[in-house]
């Protein structure tokens, strides 16, 4: 009996078995059951579950109709919104598998997630597609997209709606304006409103819960981002342990901010919501003014995010004309909550803020505060159903309560390997006591309650507001600029973001006279805005150990020593 069982919550059974069915029939059941619920609201739409049922079946049939079938990859490529619900669904409903692409990638990095998985077709919103499109076209013929599907974001939202319904001002000509559809070379571009209008019935479904569904991307300390194989029962259990755990139900409101293309966006709140047949609230991006209307107007029940959220909500000037009474789940992770701000929600609003830890490798989370008793500043207990032990990092031995380890992890939740990357699947697990566990790479400890804390990374990595950036992948796109001659990327505090990014960089003498802010200029162009550096650092030579290996440890030691 590990430790944490006696402080259980007496509600939850410690294990869980789930359905035996594929992601796609949770759809189909929350649609016979509450066929009017409103299923996603978004700036004054609503879209019940019949409508996003039959809206994703017909998708499904396009795909058909454009040759995916049974185990193909189909690239998403969005920010919230209810055309993401909807096509996740439909490509699941057509057998393949969803290849959820972050919106903010550019053109460079987007190879890699059209080459890796074989992807031959991909959905997106007009504002994205030529990103993709360059991308793609870029690309030798064999290995293009064969098909775009595009979606304008007013196809789910009347551009004309005022007031409270609208979207933020600043966001107005990014949201309500129509861009012109991309040039696919060697494919072919179709509308969002054509794909839906497909007449045709989509094939038979097939998948079930051993099926992959999902191949979700994660970096790592090198080479370029790796596919974590997810079957559809992986995913499954989460959503379904998630709803217990957060006590959900039917008449949950959830609002859906932390991003859908992100494994606990997808997980914990859009699989969750409609294994439930709750009701998703989707905001785009944050927007803390906006964000305070739809709990207010809503009711939002349950708030999954990052506490980066909640401090800026917080600070709003306009915070107490918002009416956060109706919530009874609040919690994330992916950065600490500042103690401070969790004593503020808990002595002012009555919430406790649970916290939770997982990873990309563990369809969210692995671990997680019960809501009824969670510690601040801590990963919570192992999820439902999860065997999770702190290891010494050169033995692989267990380590006694209170000493510092490499978290390992066993469960239902965890991936089945990483795509076509055999030697990288046999690094990433361990045996212990005869069993297979997954190594986190994350070091941390656990308390004599069986609680676990986070103390550092085996892994190189920096979190900035949650966004996970790994130095590796931001040096390898660095090193195409034509000044660079060397780069080393490292982590600097932020009392804002957690950690923001930092490139300490060698030029080449005939680009002597680059500046820093033609480099992040460049960076901005090429790659991700939250894997941009905010400080550039030149160099004359950067420290090396006698085999020749950047010494990354020592510059991260001297900048935050």
């Amino acid at each position: 009996m590990r430790p944490h069982y006696q402080f259980w919550p007496r509600r939850l059974p410690q294990a869980i078995t789930p359905p035996a069915t594929s992601l796609w029939d949770n759809l189909a059941v929350s649609a016979l059951r509450y066929p009017d619920k409103p299923a996603l609201a978004f700036f004054g739409e609503t879209l019940g579950y019949r409508v996003l049922a039959d809206g994703a079946q017909r998708m499904a049939a396009c795909l058909h109709s454009l040759g995916v079938r049974r185990g193909d990859r189909v690239l998403l490529c969005m920010q919230n919104c209810p055309q993401l619900v909807l096509a996740h669904f439909a490509i699941l409903r057509a057998n393949a598998v969803v290849v959820p692409v972050n919106p903010m990638n550019r053109a460079e990095e987007l190879k890699h997630y059209i080459t890796d998985p074989d992807a031959r077709v991909a959905i997106t919103t007009a504002d994205l597609a030529p990103e993709l499109a360059r991308a793609s076209n870029a690309l030798a013929p064999g290995q293009r997209l064969a098909h775009l599907v595009v979606t304008q974001f007013t196809d789910a939202f009347d551009a004309a709606a005022a007031g409270g319904d609208a979207p933020p001002p600043a966001w107005h000509e990014w949201l309500c304006t129509v861009h012109a559809l991309p040039a696919l070379d060697g494919g072919q571009v179709h509308r969002w409103a054509d794909a839906l209008a497909c007449g045709q019935a989509p094939p038979p479904l097939e998948v079930g819960p051993e099926d992959l569904a999902l191949l979700p991307y994660t970096s790592g300390t090198t080479g370029l981002p790796k596919g974590c194989m997810h079957p559809h029962r992986s995913i499954m259990h989460n959503a379904v342990a998630g709803s217990l755990w957060g006590t959900g139900s039917p008449e949950t409101v959830a609002l859906a901010v932390v991003p859908m293309f992100h494994i606990t966006g997808m997980v914990s709140v859009m699989h969750t919501a409609i294994y439930l047949g709750a009701t998703l609230v989707v905001m785009p991006r944050w927007d803390r003014e906006l964000a305070g209307r739809l709990i207010s107007r809503w009711r939002v029940t349950s708030w999954t995010n990052i506490p980066t959220m909640v401090i800026d909500l917080l600070g709003s000037p306009n915070f107490a004309r918002y009416d956060l009474s109706s919530l009874v789940y609040i919690g994330g992770g992916g950065a600490a909550m500042p103690q401070a701000v969790a004593q503020r929600l808990l002595e002012q609003y009555g919430l406790q803020y649970a916290e939770g830890y997982g990873l990309t490798e563990t369809a969210a989370p692995s671990h997680s505060n019960p809501p009824d008793r969670p510690k601040q500043q801590c990963l919570g207990i192992p999820f439902m159903g999860t065997d999770a032990r702190v290891v010494d990092t050169e033995t692989l031995q267990e380590l006694p309560v209170g000493e510092q380890g490499e978290i390992v992890v066993r469960g239902p939740e965890v991936f089945e390997g990483y795509w076509k990357q055999p030697q990288a699947t046999a690094a990433a697990f361990m045996e212990l006591e005869g069993q297979r566990f997954f190594r986190t790479g994350d070091l941390g400890h656990m308390d004599a309650e069986g609680y676990f804390f986070l103390t550092d990374r085996l892994k190189r990595m920096i979190n900035a507001s949650g966004f996970k950036v790994w130095p590796a992948e931001v040096e390898a796109l660095m090193f195409r600029h034509p000044a660079i001659q060397e780069a080393c990327v490292i982590g600097t505090r932020d009392s804002y973001r957690g950690e923001s990014v930092k490139a300490v960089v060698v030029l080449r003498t005939s680009h002597a006279d680059t500046s820093e802010q033609q480099i992040i200029d460049w960076c901005r162009e090429h790659m991700a805005v939250y894997k941009v550096p905010r400080s550039v650092q030149f160099v004359t030579a950067l420290p090396k150990s006698g085999s020749g290996k950047v010494m990354w440890r020592a510059l991260q030691e001297s900048e935050n020593p």
